[in-house]
């Protein structure tokens, strides 16, 4: 029986083209970089293993800039790190663009700053389709139609996102949720 093969040996055989060697170095090394992730973000495993996954496919179509093929799991881990720095400046940009769009929004009159960001805090709650839907639809008054095809939805699902959405933010704003 052949002992287990070294990371550098693994690689060796995926450069030649074997999967199954790539295979074998992800199956080793992602426990160490999932839990990595998941302690510098700390935002639960969905994002961490989302990550961890482009990592391992970033690293599996840059294999050949490895200069060190025994220091497989460090530069695996580099690699996680600078996607995950990538993913924190994407929300932190994303974010600056929602409050950036969500002061241009002219509420009805009479709204008070607390119930404006009760709406805010409410939209972000939202999750991402029905956050999108209820932008277009009933902020900037795009027909569902409309919507549907921007989004890649069909229409019967606008209509709920909105129809959903909008009840929500009611809700956050201390008005009948029932609408």
């Amino acid at each position: 029986m052949q002992g287990a093969l070294s990371d550098a040996e693994l690689v060796g055989r995926a450069l030649a083209g074997s999967d199954q060697a790539f295979s074998r170095l992800v199956e080793r090394h992602q426990a160490a970089v999932r839990a990595f992730l998941r302690r510098f973000l700390g935002s639960g495993w969905a994002e961490a293993d989302d990550i961890a996954q482009e990592a391992f496919l970033t690293g599996w179509s840059s294999l050949r800039t490895l200069k060190d093929p025994a220091g497989f799991r460090p530069w695996l881990c580099g690699i996680a790190w600078r996607k995950a720095q990538d993913r924190i400046r994407g929300a932190r940009r994303g974010a600056a663009r929602d409050a950036g769009w969500l002061e241009t929004i002219d509420p009805p009159a009479g709204i008070s700053a607390e119930e404006k960001m009760a709406l805010a805090d409410a939209m972000r709650e939202l999750p991402e389709e029905v956050r999108a839907c209820v932008a277009l639809c009933l902020a900037d008054g795009w027909s569902h139609g409309d919507a549907a095809a921007a989004l890649g939805l069909p229409l019967g699902t606008v209509k709920s996102h909105v129809s959903r959405g909008r009840a929500r933010l009611l809700k956050a704003l201390g008005g009948p949720d029932d609408a």
